[in-house]
């Protein structure tokens, strides 16, 4: 099993562009091990760093002091061992399904050598007979769906999710996290997710990072002890529920709403 990831006293900070040029720390003192075949959930308050620090691990952004680890080699530039899926599809509208998926095993010339398994991806995310489709011409989630197999194809260790639902609609975005989960149990990668959905986060992961406001630091890590799949309604899901809540300074007495119907 591959996929570990040491992240070790992490600093990033970035230059305000406006007239101050202050600088911003993002991250300070970050500091989490993920083991391998973990699925990880990041949550914690808007512009706390959960994106830069999905982006560090991707290599698409360098700490200003810490390590970032991934087998014990650190992390200094993005690799093909790293997939990344966005919020929304990001698909290139002028190119089919099929075309989307295979985009970057083509880069890398390697499509030959896989070229079944672009097939595959598309079977088990369930787009067999939209190979030819272009973007415009799918729903929402048959995008995402797309974009995550686009992510998938090249077989990373890793596999960075940034809030890949957050645009899709309730019963699209649940459908969607069971197709990850089926996907992650498959093929056995880690994968970590930035998501602001804390119902999302317990049903999904193994752990659950809750992170303080900026400058971010690990407020607290919480094991997800649920077998799977995972009933939203269970006592000990709202247990988790509230605990994360009461974390994030969210949670709320029970006792003093007013209920009107």
């Amino acid at each position: 099993m591959v996929g570990n990831i040491s992240i070790q006293h992490v600093r990033k900070e970035f230059v305000n562009q406006d007239s101050t040029q202050e600088n911003i720390v993002a991250l300070n003192d970050f500091t989490i091990d993920i083991q391998p075949g973990e699925f990880v959930s990041l949550i914690g308050p808007s512009g706390c760093g959960k994106s830069t620090l999905l982006r560090l691990i991707g290599g698409l952004e360098h700490p200003n002091s810490g390590s970032i680890v991934l087998d014990g080699k650190e992390i200094k530039k993005p690799g093909s061992d790293r997939g990344f899926a966005f919020q929304g599809s990001n698909l290139f509208p002028w190119l089919t399904v099929e075309q989307n998926i295979s985009f970057g095993l083509k880069a890398r010339h390697i499509y030959k050598d896989h070229k079944k398994d672009v097939q595959d991806f598309i079977n088990l995310i369930g787009l067999n007979g939209f190979e030819k489709s272009y973007p415009h011409q799918l729903s929402g989630g048959m995008n995402q769906r797309a974009s995550l197999a686009r992510a998938l194809v090249g077989h990373p260790k890793v596999l960075l999710l940034d809030e890949p639902l957050g645009a899709l609609d309730a019963f699209t975005r649940m459908n969607l996290q069971d197709e990850i989960l089926k996907i992650w149990q498959q093929h056995g990668m880690t994968m970590i997710m930035v998501t602001h959905d804390v119902d999302e986060a317990i049903y999904m992961s193994d752990k659950v990072v809750v992170m303080s406001a900026r400058p971010s630091k690990v407020e607290a890590v919480i094991d997800i002890d649920l077998p799977r799949p995972r009933a939203r309604a269970q006592d000990t899901f709202q247990v988790y529920r509230s605990k994360i809540l009461d974390i994030l300074n969210l949670g709320g007495d029970i006792a003093t709403i007013d209920y009107q119907i």
